[in-house]
């Protein structure tokens, strides 16, 4: 499928700006003395070293390294892109350059070189070196022979007798008039439930307290 290409407004002006500053400080080198291929190099040279300090400068930013050096680099790229712009705005002639003029003008090319060797060339913060942990001391080990013997337990200790269990409780005597009707409540349980009854229920139907519950299901078992 084809894509449309929309020209994008930002694209244009940047490619706009370029051009006018490019022309600008090509004309401005040519003026000072700098003719051919020479006066054509100057903006590259300014262009080049403004890319690198921006890009230097986004790199520490994003690492917390200071950034006071890409900072002088970068405004000294703009304030040669700027002054060539505002110099060609008719405040400089342009036929009678001054001699400051040429001489910033010869001098770029060392300063450019200084300034993009220094922004390449930084070395980064080193990253903080944990120290390292220190082993763990290793438990001497003792031969048998020479390990102490264990001390004897107290004769106290010793011939203590286990607590003897509790006895059970005495069986409770139920009456038979009381089966019969356990037995009856237990058929009808199981007729509607499908299971025996057990000694919770019978507790709760008859109010019977816990052990003789227990002992009447024992006999509808």
């Amino acid at each position: 499928m084809t894509r449309s290409i929309r020209p994008d407004a930002v694209l244009v002006q940047a490619v706009i700006a370029g051009a006018l500053s490019f022309a600008h400080l090509h004309d401005i080198a040519a003026a000072a003395g700098q003719d051919g291929w020479k006066a054509w190099a100057y903006p590259i040279s300014v262009d080049l070293l403004l890319v690198a300090a921006w890009r230097r400068l986004r790199i520490l930013r994003a690492t917390g390294e200071p950034t006071r050096a890409a900072w002088t680099w970068f405004a000294v790229a703009l304030a040669a892109s700027l002054g060539a712009n505002v110099a060609t705005a008719g405040l400089l002639d342009l036929t009678d350059v001054p001699a400051w003029l040429r001489i910033l003008v010869a001098g770029w090319p060392a300063l450019a070189f200084l300034g993009g060797t220094l922004l390449v060339h930084t070395p980064a913060a080193e990253p903080d070196t944990a120290p390292e942990p220190t082993p763990a001391a290793t438990p001497a080990i003792v031969p048998a022979e020479l390990a102490p013997e264990p001390e004897p337990l107290p004769d106290a200790v010793a011939a203590a007798e286990p607590v003897p269990a509790l006895p059970a409780p005495p069986p409770v005597d139920v009456p038979p008039a009381l089966v019969d009707h356990a037995r009856k409540l237990a058929d009808a349980h199981r007729s509607a439930t499908g299971h025996p009854i057990d000694a919770d229920t019978l507790r709760d139907r008859l109010g019977l307290p816990g052990p003789m519950a227990a002992q009447l299901a024992t006999h509808l078992a």
